[in-house]
């Protein structure tokens, strides 16, 4: 459950969602998606309500799971069908599967994918449409260090392109290193929504501010 959750995701920036296991991370996105109503309140991507968004795809993509695929169909078979629903030629799927550094497993079976692999699946998917926001729930499982700073370095270039990025974490040293703002929710309310450079001072770190404020909940920053 959340309560009275309320922040922005901006153009061109890369915000960190954080939190403990159970503080309403997973239904906040979902909410965020359409995929979930909540009982008060408001959402809206581009103005508009998620569900009422037309060609969603070109507005937002999202990765949420990296085991949402059929394990006998290939990699380029996963996106081709996806691209056929939304009239996205196919020379934009291989285009992808080179970007997330798949082409060279794109006819290999999903279920032979490592979780690593999965995951870039899922990012390729998500960016089909070529959204100006993307919704990422803890991208680096299942990356090698390698695969962790390509994947720093995708979110930074979307960004800098003009794009959003709302990543969810429980890295938080990676998220320092990669993210412009933050939030951190616990026990289902938002209790920081400031800039990264706001939350962690002189010889401190992201972990000092987040254990600070997660063991004394009564204090938010904004």
């Amino acid at each position: 459950m959340v309560d009275d959750v309320s922040f922005q995701v901006r153009a061109g920036t890369i915000t960190g969602f954080l939190g403990p296991n159970g503080a309403g991370k997973t239904t906040t996105l979902r909410i965020l998606l359409g995929l979930a109503a909540p009982t008060t309140g408001e959402v809206s991507i581009d103005g508009v309500h998620p569900l009422e968004l037309r060609e969603p795809w070109r507005h937002v993509g999202a990765v949420l799971e990296s085991n949402d695929f059929h394990p006998a169909r290939s990699g380029r078979d996963h996106l081709c069908v996806l691209a056929r629903l939304c009239d996205i030629d196919d020379a934009r799927v291989d285009a992808l599967l080179a970007l997330v550094g798949l082409d060279g497993a794109g006819r290999r079976r999903v279920g032979g994918y490592s979780l690593g692999m999965r995951q870039r699946l899922g990012l390729a998917a998500a960016m089909l449409g070529d959204p100006r926001f993307l919704v990422l729930d803890e991208p680096t499982n299942g990356l090698d260090p390698v695969g962790v700073r390509w994947m720093r370095d995708l979110m930074r270039s979307f960004a800098d392109a003009g794009g959003a990025v709302l990543v969810s974490s429980h890295l938080l040293a990676e998220a320092q290193h990669s993210v412009d703002h933050v939030l951190i929710i616990d026990r289902g309310r938002l209790i920081a929504d400031a800039p990264i450079g706001d939350l962690v001072g002189p010889g401190h770190d992201l972990e000092d501010a987040y254990l600070r404020l997660v063991d004394h909940p009564a204090e938010v920053v904004r």
